[in-house]
């Protein structure tokens, strides 16, 4: 589990094909602390770190996470937001993060707000439960964000100085491909109206 805070935006320094898989090496400050088997969201999808060698670490994406979510447009070079696992002891200060990516999204949109910027993403849900709400959590590539402008296939988010310098957000740009996980919370209760045929 997740919350959506962002420890760093580190590079991608090798990418490798084998069969349907992808093994993408990263280079980030923490590989030290690193373990084999851990848990670390890669804009937003959760991976397992598989081999340490110096100061980088690789994990592996299937077949159906490459699918999913923009991890087979990375590049050598490419910036990526890494989270850890949530420790339970620890504050909440995004939202509840699974690390499971529902699906992508387009940036169609950006717009400089005296010292701040409004992102505009636009997606085709590809279930009814795939929703946000105004005033609503959403991750994007990994990072909790609230939700304005709420549109049926299409929402902003407006992004601080600090976000956007710590994350990949400052290579977003319209035409970038973007991880979306919608709020737990309101996916499950948009499945339970969804069957009791509300």
């Amino acid at each position: 589990m997740f919350t959506g805070i962002v420890e760093e935006a580190a590079k991608v320094v090798a990418l490798e094909k084998d069969q349907e898989n992808l093994h993408i090496t990263m280079e980030c400050s923490f590989t030290d602390e690193l373990k084999i088997d851990q848990s670390i969201a890669h804009n937003g999808v959760c991976l397992t770190v598989v081999k340490k060698q110096g100061k980088t670490y690789t994990v592996t994406a299937i077949k159906e996470t490459l699918i999913k979510s923009n991890l087979g447009k990375l590049e050598i070079g490419s910036k990526v937001n890494l989270e850890r696992s949530a420790k339970l002891d620890g504050r909440l200060d995004g939202h509840i993060v699974q690390g499971h990516v529902d699906q992508t999204a387009t940036c169609t949109r950006v717009e400089e707000s005296e010292g701040s910027w409004y992102y505009t993403f636009e997606y085709e849900p590809l279930q009814a439960d795939y929703v946000t709400v105004e005033k609503g959590s959403v991750t994007v590539n990994g990072v909790s964000l609230t939700v304005v402008n709420s549109k049926l296939k299409s929402f902003q988010v407006a992004i601080i100085p600090f976000t956007y310098e710590a994350t990949n957000f400052h290579q977003i740009k319209p035409g970038t491909l973007v991880n979306l996980e919608f709020d737990i919370i309101g996916k499950y209760i948009a499945r339970i109206l969804e069957q009791r045929g509300a």
